[in-house]
C-alpha cells in the first residue's frame, strides 16, 4: 500500500504530463474516429460492430490503456544499468511485487485523474455509446484488472532480460510496438485475418486491450465474456511460471555496469 501511495503522489506532482496525456489521448481518439468513420463509409456494420460502437470501442481501448500502461520495464533497465537493483535486492521486499505496486499506484492515479475526465471530454466530442448495465461495468472492471496484471507482467519480463542482454532497449520498443498491435488497440482483433486470429488466441496479447473494450462496447455475449475472462486469468497463472524462472537464474548472473 505504501508503494501504491508513493507512487500516486509522484504521478501528482507531474501535472504537466497529466495534462498533455488527457489531451494526446484525445487526439488519438479523435484521428482514430475520422479514419473509421470513413472507412465505413456508410456501412451500418463491420465485422458485427456498428460505427456506434466501434468509436466507443477506440475511446475505451485508449482510456484503459492509460490504467495498464506502465514503464515498469525501462525502469528496470535503467536500475539495472545503474547497478541500482544491487541496493534494491537487499531490502526487505519482493523486488517484483514491489514494482507491480508502483504501476498500481501509477494505473489509479491514471484511472482517477486522466481516465474518467477524458472519457468525458471525448463524450460530448464523439458519439459514444456508454452501456449503463451494472453487470457489464462488473465484467469490464475484472477484465481491466487482469489487463493490469497481464501488461505487467510482460513488462516485468522484458525488463528482466536486461540482466542478460545488458542492453535492451529495443527488445523494449518491439515489445511496446506488438502489444499495442496484436492487444486489439490499433485494431480490433476480429478485423484481422482468420488465420492471424487463430495465432493469437494462444497469445496472451488480446487479453491486455481487446477483451475488456469488447465487453464494454458488448461486442461479447455474457457467456463469452466469462470465456474471455478466464482465458485472462490462466495468462495471469501462467506468466507466472517464466518470470519466477528467468528471476531466480538472473539473480545469480547480476553484473553491475555501473553506480
Amino acid at each position: 500500500m505504501e508503494m501504491i501511495r508513493v507512487r500516486f503522489l509522484m504521478m501528482l506532482a507531474y501535472r504537466t504530463n497529466y495534462y498533455t496525456g488527457i489531451l494526446i489521448y484525445s487526439i488519438n481518439i479523435g484521428a482514430y474516429y475520422f479514419l473509421w468513420n470513413a472507412i465505413y463509409g456508410g456501412k451500418e456494420q463491420i465485422q458485427g460492430l456498428s460505427i456506434a460502437q466501434m468509436t466507443t470501442y477506440v475511446a475505451i481501448s485508449w482510456m484503459a490503456r492509460a490504467f495498464y500502461f506502465n514503464n515498469l520495464d525501462r525502469e528496470m533497465a535503467l536500475e539495472i544499468m545503474e547497478g541500482k537493483v544491487a541496493v534494491e535486492l537487499i531490502r526487505p521486499y519482493n523486488y517484483l511485487a514491489m514494482k507491480t505496486m508502483q504501476g498500481l499506484g501509477e494505473g489509479i492515479f491514471r484511472l482517477f485523474f486522466f481516465s474518467l475526465p477524458g472519457l468525458v471530454i471525448v463524450y460530448f466530442i464523439f458519439p459514444i455509446r456508454f452501456n449503463w448495465d451494472l453487470h457489464v461495468w462488473g465484467l469490464f472492471t475484472l477484465s481491466i484488472i487482469l489487463s493490469f496484471l497481464i501488461n505487467t507482467q510482460l513488462n516485468l519480463l522484458t525488463g528482466i532480460t536486461t540482466f542478460f542482454l545488458y542492453n535492451n532497449a529495443g527488445l523494449i520498443r518491439a515489445k511496446r510496438v506488438i502489444i499495442d498491435l496484436f492487444s486489439g488497440l490499433l485494431l480490433p482483433i476480429s478485423f484481422f485475418p482468420g488465420w492471424a486470429q487463430s495465432i493469437m488466441k494462444f497469445l496472451p496479447f488480446q487479453g491486455i486491450s481487446y477483451v475488456p473494450s469488447m465487453i464494454f462496447t458488448e461486442g461479447f455475449t455474457r457467456h463469452e465474456a466469462w470465456v474471455a475472462i478466464g482465458q485472462q486469468l490462466l495468462w495471469v497463472i501462467v506468466l507466472v511460471i517464466p518470470i519466477q524462472l528467468l528471476w531466480h537464474i538472473a539473480k545469480k548472473q547480476l553484473v553491475i555496469q555501473g553506480g
